[in-house]
């Protein structure tokens, strides 16, 4: 049963989904379901507190009285009959608090997600300059929304950093957040992306929002961060150079990547209809034209 009709779009090299346009958007339907029974559906979700070891142990949530942990199955019960998504979303589960219904106007989640591509430099950290990346990303929209169009989806715009790129090089995380625009969304997105650098790979999370919500997300987003970590053998001061993976592309990549394929045209992405107003959930690890160029910079 569909709760919301809203429109999630997220890349598939960040949570693994179902070919991008295998099925068209489900028809939109009218918000109509009782009370009563978006309550049970509620009940029914498995609330995990305390200190929850993420799927194959890469990390740990030590949650704090704020929040709530959903695994994968039910994760997966929310994106599609709470939120009336389609099926087929890999993740490790999600992150909701305790404050705001999930099914409610003002509801939003942290979705946790780990990707296995080796361990990431961050030697370039300080010599990203993100306002030409900004630049080079907002380049790829008229070709991509062409695409778009021919598949019968609304074009998206990428209207700038809500929050610019920034490292700390004592955590090993990676913050930015970005303003999204679609041409049928009456408000704009506010994407949060939070990058957790670990020994062989990067935990990913991803926060979804109405750009209004943004001084909500920053005040609550930090407490997130707080109970997240990787468990002993797998943090990045963890890596062993002899023996480990090494990833083939660093930070810029990683924050482009988030972007260049937001509207899904050269990956497999999942459509998600979440009702009231539209959101954009977007995390993906680079490939593709933006990332082409980067690489051909450092060729160069």
């Amino acid at each position: 049963m569909n709760y919301f009709r809203l429109l999630l779009v997220a890349a598939a090299l960040s949570l693994p989904v179902a070919p991008a346009f295998a099925t068209k958007p489900p028809a939109p339907v009218e918000q109509s379901a009782p009370a009563e029974t978006a309550e049970h559906f509620l009940a029914s979700l498995k609330q995990k507190t305390g200190t929850v070891t993420l799927p194959s142990g890469i990390a740990t949530l030590k949650l704090n009285d704020e929040f709530y942990y959903l695994d994968p199955s039910d994760t997966e019960r929310l994106l599609t009959d709470g939120w009336g998504n389609p099926p087929g979303f890999k993740t490790l589960g999600m992150i909701v608090p305790k404050a705001v219904s999930p099914l409610s106007e003002r509801g939003w989640g942290v979705i946790v997600s780990y990707k296995a591509d080796g361990h990431i430099s961050d030697e370039d950290a300080a010599k990203i300059d993100y306002a030409d990346l900004l630049k080079q990303m907002q380049e790829e929209d008229e070709a991509d929304n062409q695409e778009r169009q021919k598949q019968g989806y609304a074009g998206l715009h990428l209207l700038g950093w809500a929050e610019p790129p920034h490292y700390d090089d004592t955590t090993h995380k990676m913050y930015w957040a970005r303003e999204l625009k679609a041409d049928d969304a009456q408000q704009n997105t506010l994407n949060y992306s939070i990058r957790v650098l670990g020994r062989e790979g990067v935990l990913e999370l991803n926060a979804v929002a109405a750009m209004a919500d943004l001084p909500t997300i920053k005040q609550e987003l930090p407490k997130v961060l707080a109970f997240t970590n990787f468990t002993d053998g797998n943090l990045y001061t963890d890596f062993n150079p002899k023996t480990d993976k090494l990833a083939t592309y660093g930070l810029a990549a990683l924050v482009a990547g988030g972007i260049a394929a937001k509207a899904g045209l050269f990956a497999k992405i999942g459509i998600f209809l979440l009702a009231a107003k539209k959101f954009l959930v977007v995390g993906v690890v680079a490939l593709f034209a933006v990332i082409r160029k980067l690489f051909n910079r450092n060729k160069a």
